[in-house]
């Protein structure tokens, strides 16, 4: 599994004149098509790996959630009867329990988004595990130097 990550990450790093290669993204309908559950071909499979493992992933997470919920919401205020302030807080009710539910199974959808490009289960964990890997190991070796120091007499 990590063969397979460390060959989309080096294809994502590739240095062309001393910048990565650029990594083809989607269209603004295959962005809406893949934010509302959609698969991409596979010429986006690196784009896919990005999108759930770089350091804003849970923003983009939260992005493609507004993205499933706004027509929903959007038909729910034009067709609920009562009076604007009663609909405005169903929908708004109804948007935080599901940014609640997204943000609950935030992890899972983002490994699935990972699965359905192409990737094994475990791959988007990973991916984001070993960009911060030097960072944690140098946080964990001040830690080591703060905390672990052997007594002294």
């Amino acid at each position: 599994m990590s063969d397979m990550i460390d060959d989309a990450a080096a294809g994502a790093r590739r240095e062309a004149g001393g910048r990565a290669a650029p990594r083809p993204r989607p269209g603004l309908l295959r962005w809406l098509w893949y934010a509302l559950g959609g698969r991409l071909p596979d010429r986006y499979r690196v784009w896919v790996l990005h999108d759930v493992s770089t350091r804003s992933w849970a923003l983009r997470h939260l992005c493609r959630t507004a993205v499933q919920l706004s027509p929903i919401a959007v038909l729910l205020f034009l067709f609920l009867p009562g009076s604007v302030w009663v609909r405005v807080g169903g929908v708004v009710g109804g948007m935080l329990l599901g940014f609640i539910y997204s943000i609950a199974y935030m992890n899972e959808s983002c490994e699935h988004r990972a699965v359905k490009a192409g990737y094994p289960s475990g791959s988007a964990a990973a991916a984001r595990e070993a960009a911060h890997a030097t960072e944690r190991a140098a946080s964990a070796q001040r830690y080591a130097e703060q905390w672990r120091r052997s007594a002294e007499p």
